[in-house]
């Protein structure tokens, strides 16, 4: 125990040297690099989150400005407007449709816009009855030759009805007159025009021959077809006005040279037929002015006539006093009368009296006596 208590009293004779301070001094804190990374790292998520955040609710609000700015929309002044909300009309009766200028709802699929172009007319083709083209063909005059018959899988055609086969095509103009009814009750109503516009031509086609479509009655054709389009628009309770329609009827064209050669007999025939009417006609009126004149002469021979009898029977009337008063003195006076009458632009005037005897003397006078040759005078006498 002696050993180690000198052991402690004297430390600096011991292998193990223990430096100690002589002052008193702080300790120093150590600095960790990782952590002051990780702290700016914190720092900078932080500070961009905000700012993105920022960004975000920007982007947002100019979106949702955006969204309801879409629906804006504007109605030209020759046009109507509806808004399907969800496919149903916004508003009740009239309040449905809107007028020319700026309008607003909600963008699709919410709301869906549908213009109706009341004030510009509307037209349509039919899709049936005519042969294949185009219009570009058509203007440039390059369609295709005919076939040697027809070909029903491509070419279109109408049967008339007897029986023979025709194109047809009409292009008709119509308004739009209830723009409610024409959008609201229909799913495409265009589509319901071209329907009628095709079954119409099917059924006038067959209500007329093939010379009375082609050349005798074209215009009948036309106006029966126009009826029935107007018809069958009214019926359906469209809400159109059907305008005009311009027609276009022409035969076969695999047998058009056939029908030029019939078209062309039956203007020769139209020909002949007016020159015989005219003929007739002609000889109709004179043969009516010469019976005209010819009972016209009668009737004035008639009143003639009859004014004659009557006058000569008023005068026997106005005689008859006469004759009962003194018959032997009335006769003598008739005859005398009528001697008078008989002599006054005769010739010869002849007269016999009584025989002596009383009888009656004979004088023979020759009636028609040729008139005297005057006598070639003599030369005279030396």
């Amino acid at each position: 125990m002696s050993k180690s208590h000198d052991h402690h009293d004297h430390p600096h004779g011991s292998d193990h040297h223990h430096h100690e301070p002589t002052q008193h001094q702080e300790p120093v804190a150590e600095v960790n690099p990782v952590s002051e990374l990780e702290d700016a790292g914190t720092k900078a998520l932080s500070d961009a989150l905000k700012s993105s955040f920022l960004i975000v609710k920007f982007v947002m609000v100019g979106l949702v400005v955006l969204f309801f700015a879409s629906g804006l929309f504007t109605v030209p002044s020759q046009q109507k407007a509806i808004i399907l909300r969800f496919g149903k009309p916004v508003g009740t009766g009239a309040e449905q449709l809107l007028g020319a200028g700026l309008h607003w709802s909600f963008p699709y699929p919410i709301d869906e816009i549908v213009k109706i172009p009341i004030g510009e007319i509307q037209r349509i083709t039919s899709t049936i009855g005519w042969y294949a083209t185009t219009p570009e063909q058509e203007a440039t005059k390059t369609e295709q030759p005919p076939g040697p018959s027809l070909n029903p899988m491509t070419d279109g055609y109408t049967i008339t009805g007897d029986g023979n086969v025709i194109h047809v095509r009409i292009t008709t103009s119509y308004r739009i007159a209830d723009p409610l009814n024409y959008v609201l009750n229909f799913v495409n109503a265009s589509n319901v025009v071209q329907q009628v516009v095709d079954s119409a031509l099917i059924h006038v086609s067959s209500q007329f021959k093939v010379d009375e479509a082609l050349t005798q009655n074209k215009v009948g054709f036309q106006e029966k077809l126009m009826a029935r389009i107007r018809q069958e628009v009214e019926a359906k309770g469209l809400g159109i006005t059907i305008e005009q329609g311009e027609v276009q009827i022409i035969p076969p064209r695999y047998l058009k040279g056939f029908f030029d050669q019939a078209f062309s007999a039956d203007i020769e025939r139209r020909k002949t037929n007016e020159v015989a009417r005219a003929y007739a006609s002609r000889v109709l009126s004179t043969a009516s002015g010469e019976a005209n004149s010819i009972v016209n002469n009668a009737l004035t021979d008639r009143t003639r006539l009859v004014q004659a009898v009557a006058a000569e029977a008023d005068y026997f009337k106005n005689q008859l006093p006469h004759y009962e008063a003194n018959k032997d003195l009335f006769m003598a006076r008739l005859q005398t009368e009528a001697f008078g009458r008989v002599l006054t632009n005769s010739q010869d005037k002849i007269f016999l009296p009584r025989r002596n005897d009383g009888a009656p003397r004979e004088l023979r006078l020759q009636l028609g006596r040729e008139p005297k040759v005057p006598g070639v005078p003599q030369p005279a006498q030396p």
